[in-house]
This record gives structure tokens, sequence and C-alpha cells, in this order.
């Protein structure tokens, strides 16, 4: 206490010293300043003075109470030769900051008008003129420099309020830590702005964790570093240190300051699970599911990766399982990433090992790696039946035999039940699957051209339900391999032939068709059978082909020959057709003509004009039969419908039939006359007599279908089912037969061609249509309503209505 009570009194007594030191000493000639004279020179005699001559700067001591204070007085020469009056210009006089000196205009004395501050303003220079009563400049201006002196008037500071750093634990005495600053307004140049630093107290966090001093501070420079060793983050978080900075090296004004420094963490402690077994449970045939957690301790920063753990399983060969980290819990997540399977193996038994994200630290002390036994008991469910493969691949020939086994040991159940088979999806209906075993089978021949087989490729779909309704399904692609089904179809099956084809060899060129693809189809080779007509050959021409030609000149006429073509396929198929030759004489350009066109064309026939002639005059006659026709219906369209016949078999100057149009035909077209016949509408009695059992407009026997011209004639049909099956639930299959042999029938009519009925007789139960015509004259009727039928009944309208 002595001591300290010495120590303030010595350091009292040089405060006064100092403070006696910086008052100012007025001396005589202070408090009278000496009169200068810039404009003489101070040797022997008067001499102008020179215009770059300077004055010494004048020091004034800032903040000094001693206000208004005379500086210095100036005189010019010019004093002795009449009145001067004096003035003085710039910063401090009428610039800023103004007001600060002023000059007495009669004496020169320049005086401060206050205090000076030198952290403001640290020096001025200004300009004094000496001037005559009426303004004249007597000499050139002169320049004063007034320079502020320093006083220690301000306190050092630091530049932050708070400075915050940190330190790894465990470091070494001599670490350091951070660096502080602080600043002094004062003149640096001097003991004002000397500054020391110093710690004047320590505090830690949490209180009191530690005691002694673990920091000190450079007094010169400021930086922070440790003293002592035994920083632990486990044990103290951070300290709070007391600054304080001093001028005049130490002795003078004095400020306080803080500096936080954080204690942080490093990998010095091993993470451990807790607790070190745990028995988990799991479901089969499930993936990617959560199963449990397993939990670690470890001391060291929550949040960083000297705590965050890495946790892996040592023994997992088939890949089952696989374990993560909860970021904010820092737990391990054990899931399960592939299905497990309860009749392969019911339980695992895991071992787990953990370790942090960051490399342990050398400062940590030697410990084991942490290892932890989970057992996984696998739950057993119910599993849906697999197929052994899917999709089911099958190749099979398109001629299969129906009844044939495609199929067989085509799914399987992990759990042995018992299981049944359907087919789910089968559009053409050719396959047939054993219910209890899954036999697939062919139940009918398969057919390439049918619009579900894509690329050679059939599919279908089968399902199979295990005895708890679990069901599966999948895909059977039978792939077809083509076989030679089809016999190939010689065309055209008509054709003309010249007389003189023997001679010239030519004919009438064959080819075929076949409906089997490569290899089953083309080359073709065309044939004469043993047993046909000596007078005809076929010669082939290329792979497709062939040449139909007379050996002998023939009589000119129809002729029927066989011929035989056969495919390339294996085996081979042939197919014999007949082919109806018409031999005809031919011009020039090898085109059939009839005999009067031959006689006429000769050189010994009629003359070309004669027969222009002809021509011309047959062409008149028709114009004027023509012209005739046409005057006849416009004067006499009337028309006198008997009442009670009808208006289809009633007496008419015109036959309302002949003006009928079939809009709707499906038929072969407006030129396919065979398909239909305008002829059936008329009534027998209507009918003109024709000879034999033939129609006039065609040669179509009655009560016949009209012979084909689409497709070939003469082959044979299907056998098509004649008795119903006896079981209700085939009947779908006979229909299905039905159909198809139908549709194979090479022999019906399409089903775009109109069927024709005849006459049903007189005795028809259907009514009379002669209500169209209830009264006994055209006169009676009327006949408006007809234009209000639409488009389809408007030539009607215009025969009854002519207007």
């Amino acid at each position: 206490m002595a001591a300290r009570m010495l120590m303030v009194c010595v350091l009292g007594s040089l405060l006064c010293q100092v403070w006696i030191s910086a008052e100012p000493y007025h001396t005589e000639e202070e408090l009278h300043p000496p009169a200068l004279y810039p404009w003489r020179n101070q040797r022997n005699g008067m001499v102008r003075v020179k215009r770059d001559w300077i004055i010494p700067p004048i020091r004034v001591l800032e903040n000094s109470k001693q206000v208004p204070e005379d500086l210095v007085q100036i005189k010019s020469d010019k004093i002795f030769t009449g009145v001067v009056i004096y003035k003085l210009e710039g910063p401090g006089v009428d610039q800023d900051p103004k007001n600060l000196f002023e000059i007495d205009d009669k004496t020169g004395i320049i005086r401060s008008k206050r205090p000076l501050d030198r952290e403001k303003y640290r020096s001025f220079t200004l300009k004094a003129f000496a001037l005559s009563p009426s303004g004249e400049r007597l000499e050139n201006p002169t320049t004063i420099e007034i320079m502020v002196l320093d006083q220690n008037d301000n306190r050092p500071a630091f530049t932050q309020s708070q400075f915050v750093g940190s330190v790894s634990e465990f470091s070494v005495p001599g670490t350091s830590v951070m660096s502080v600053l602080a600043t002094d307004a004062d003149d640096p140049m001097t003991e004002n702005a000397y500054l020391s630093y110093s710690i004047i107290g320590q505090e830690s966090f949490p209180a009191n964790a530690v005691t002694k001093t673990m920091f000190g501070i450079n007094n010169e420079t400021g930086a922070i570093y440790t003293r002592d060793v035994g920083l632990d983050r486990e044990v103290v978080k951070s300290f709070q240190l007391k600054l304080q900075i001093a001028d005049m090296g130490g002795m003078g004004l004095t400020s306080e300051g803080v500096a936080i420094i954080h204690v942080t963490d490093i990998n010095n402690n091993v993470p451990q699970f807790s607790p070190a077994s745990y028995i988990l449970t799991a479901e089969e045939n499930r993936n990617d599911y959560e199963i449990g957690r397993v939990n670690v301790t470890d001391r060291d920063d929550p949040g960083t990766g000297n705590w965050e753990a890495k946790y892996s399983i040592s023994n997992n060969p088939e890949g089952n399982f696989a374990i993560s980290t909860d970021p904010a819990t820092n737990q391990g997540v054990l899931r399960v990433v592939k299905p497990l399977d309860f009749e392969a193996q019911s339980q695992y038994k895991l071992i787990l090992m953990v370790e942090n994200l960051n490399p342990l630290s050398n400062k940590a002390p030697n410990l084991p790696v942490s290892t932890a036994t989970v057992v996984v008991r696998v739950v057993n469910e119910n599993e849906a039946p697999h197929f052994m493969e899917d999709p089911i691949r099958i190749v099979v020939p398109e001629s299969v035999v129906p009844g044939t086994l495609l199929k067989s040991n085509i799914a399987t159940d992990p759990d042995n039940s018992d299981l049944r088979y359907e087919i789910s999806r089968d559009p053409e209906r050719w396959l047939d699957i054993n219910q209890d075993t899954g036999d697939i089978s062919a139940r009918r021949t398969f057919n390439m051209r049918s619009p579900h087989v894509k690329k050679n490729i059939y599919t279908a779909v089968v399902k199979v339900t295990d005895a708890d309704g679990v069901s599966t399904t999948a895909t059977v692609l039978i792939t077809l391999k083509e076989t030679n089904d089809f016999p190939p179809q010689l065309i055209p099956l008509s054709g003309s032939v010249c007389k003189d084809a023997s001679r010239t060899g030519s004919g009438l060129v064959l080819t075929a068709v076949d409906e089997d693809l490569p290899p089953h189809a083309a080359p073709f080779t065309f044939e004469m059978p043993l047993d046909g007509s000596s007078n005809w050959t076929v010669v082939q021409v290329n792979d497709t082909h062939a040449v139909l030609h007379p050996l002998v000149e023939l009589e000119a006429g129809e002729y029927a020959v066989t011929v035989m073509v056969s495919d390339a396929g294996n085996p081979v198929l042939s197919a014999y057709a007949q082919v109806n030759v018409t031999v005809c004489p031919c011009d020039s350009f090898r085109d059939c003509r009839s005999e009067m066109g031959a006689i006429l064309g000769s050189s010994v026939g009629i003359s070309f004009i004669a027969l222009v002639i002809i021509i011309a005059c047959i062409v008149l006659l028709l114009l004027v039969l023509l012209l005739m026709a046409v005057a006849v219906t416009t004067c006499g369209r009337r028309h006198h419908i008997k009442k009670g016949t009808g208006l289809l078999v009633g007496e008419s100057e015109d036959d309302i039939r002949d003006n009928v149009f079939n809009y709707d035909e499906q038929g072969g077209g407006e030129e396919d006359e065979n398909a239909f016949n305008i002829d059936l509408l008329w009534n027998p009695h209507d009918i003109p007599s024709t000879p034999g059992c033939y129609y006039p407009a065609s040669a179509v026997p009655r009560g016949k279908q009209p012979l084909r011209k689409d497709a070939p004639h003469n082959l044979p049909s299907p056998t098509y089912p004649r008795r119903p099956p006896a079981d209700p639930t085939d009947i779908e299959d006979f229909i299905h037969d039905g159909l198809e042999a139908a549709d194979n029938d090479p022999n019906v009519p399409p089903y775009d061609t109109a069927l024709i009925y005849d006459y049903e007789g007189e005795g028809s139960l259907a009514g009379s249509l002669s209500s169209i015509a209830s009264g006994s004259s055209d006169g009676d009727q009327d006949y408006d309503y007809l234009n209000s039928w639409g488009p389809r009944f408007q030539k009607l309208a215009n025969m009854y209505d002519p207007r």
C-alpha cells in the first residue's frame, strides 16, 4: 500500500512539472512584442527590402486561455514619411475559419482573438499589407506563418468497441490470437500520441472455469497471445479481456476496451455408440425404407465436422442395408435398400462402425474405433407369385397344330401356394392355358396376316394368382415362323391371244400371287399338266412370269387351258387353274378385233372413204333419233298411273325405274353391272320375252349369284361348321369358326357387294304402294310435298311436278 502511495506522489510531481513546463513563459519582450520591420534590412544602413524576404514562423500554444493575445508587430519604412495603415488577410482573418486573428491598423500588432485547436488547424498562412490613407499600397505584402503547438488534450481510443478473436483449444503458450488497435488525435510526433496497450482484467465463460492468466498483450503493437497451457473447449468456451490504452508511453490519458476470445474445437474426442447393441425388425419385399436408428455421443463442438458422425457397415456383402447420418441429431439411420426374402434368410447380424467426418487430432487420446451390433429380424409376408421370365418368349411356326404345347413351368410362388393361371389378353384367341399347371398350348393355327401380328410377333398377356388372391401378369411374345401354307394363285384367268401367236411367239402373260412370305413364295414354276392340251405351251420368262401361247394356229374362239403353278416353299405347293383364252384376229398393234373389223381393215374390203361415209350416215341417223326422243319427252311428259296398281307397276308413258339411280350401293361401283341389275325390278308381266332361261342384259341364270371377277373361281370352299356344340360355353368358338371359314371362302361375295333378291311372286303379302297416287288422275293430286323430302326424292318431285 505504501508503495502505491509513493508511486502516486511521484506521478503527481511529474505531472506538475509537465504542466509548469507547458505554461507559456512571457518575458518583457513577449508582453510587449517587438516591432518587426519586414521591409527593413537589419544591417547598417537603409536599403530596399527584397520581395522574397521571409519572416520566421510564429508559434502559438493551442487552447491558450490568454486571449486576446498579442503575437507579433510589424512596421513599414514608410511610417517615417507619412501615415501607414496595416491590413491582414488569409485563413483565420477574412477566410474560413474567420475571426481567429486580427491586426491593429495603426500599430501593426497581430493578435489571436480565440483559443486555437491544433487538431483542427495546425498552421495558418497570412498576408500583411502597408497602405496609405488613400488605399495606395506602400509596400509589397509579406507572408506571416503561424504554427499551433500541441497539448495533450485528447484521450487515446480503441478503433472498435469490442474485438473478437478465437484460438484453438490446447494451443501452446505464445500462440498469436488477435491484434487490437487504438488511435490518438494528438500530434503523433510528440509524447502526447505515444500509446501503450495493457490487459487489466480477464473473465472466463463459464465463470471461474479458468482462474490463471491465459493471455498477454504487446504494449506497443496490441498483439494478444497465449501465456499458459490448459485451453480446453470442453471446460471453457470463451474469455473476455478488459483492455487499457494510455498515451505518453502509459503515463498520460487512458481509455478502456473489450476483447472476446472464443476457444475453438479440435477433433480430440472419439464418437462412441450408446448403447452398443440393437434389435430391429424389417419387412420382406419392401425397398428403400427406414428400419431404425442408432445413437452416438461426442464431446466435440456440435454442428462441426469434429462432431458429425460417419457410419459404415462392416458385414453387408449383398448390399441389402445402408446407413446414413441425420445432420440434426447425429444419429445413424439404418435403411433397407434391397428387398429382403424371409424364405432365403430370416435374420441378419450387422456390425456398425462410426468415426468423425474430420480426421482425429494428434492431441486426442489413442482409443479404438467404436462399434455396435445390430440384429435385424425379417418379418414374413405373403409374396406375389412371379414368372420365370417376363416377357415369356415363344418361337413357333405359324402352321402349328392346335393343341401343341408351347410353354410350361412359367411361374413359381415363394410361399409355395397353389397357383391359378389364366389368359388376360389374347385378341386372336389363339392360345389356351391350363388353369392348374400354367402350360400354354396352341388353340388354333396361327396366321401371320393377322393385324395383331407386328413384325412376326404376336403379343398376349397371362396372369397368375395365388391362394390369397395376390396376382401378377407377364407378357407373352410369340415369334411366328413363316411356313408354306398357301399355294400360289394364277392370274389372270382370262385373256386374248392373236391367231398368229404360234408364228410370232406372242401369247398371254401369266403371273401368280402367294399369300405366303419369302422364301415360301417366288420364284414360281409354270407348267402344263401332263394330261393337258397339246396345242398350248407355257414358257417361263422369269421368277414370277410366264407366257401362254398356242403351238399351232387355232381357229378364233374361246379355249379353256389348264395351267399348273408351283411355289418355292418347303414343301412345294402347287395349284391348277383354268385360263379362259380368246383366240381372235389382231390388227397391226396386236389388239383383238371382230371379223367385220378385220375385213374392213383389209385391202380387199371397202375403201377408207366409203367407210367414213357409212360412219357419218350412222352418226347422223342417231342424232335425228335423239332429237325426236327429246321432242317426244318434252311434249308428252305426263304420267297416267292406274289406281291401285302402285307406282312401280303402273302404266306410264315413261317407266320411272329407268330414271332411278342407286346412290347407296356398297358394291363394286357404278361400273359393276354384275353386282346390280336394274332389270330385276321389272314386273314379271312387263318383262319382254327372252329365249331360254337367261336375262337379256347378262348371261346370269335366274336364282344364281353373279360370277365374281375380283377373285379366282372354281376354287374349293372351306368346310363350314354344321352342328352347334353341345356345350353352351363353346358357342363363341362355333360362331368364330364359321366367321373365319366365310372370310377365307373365295367363292362368296365380298362384304361390300349388294346381294340380289329375285321377284317373290304375285302373291306377296306386301301392301300396295298405290297410296302414293290415291286419285284417279294426275290433276286430282298435289305433289308439292315431294319437294320437302330432300335431295334423294328431288328426281321424283321433278317427274310429278315439272314446275
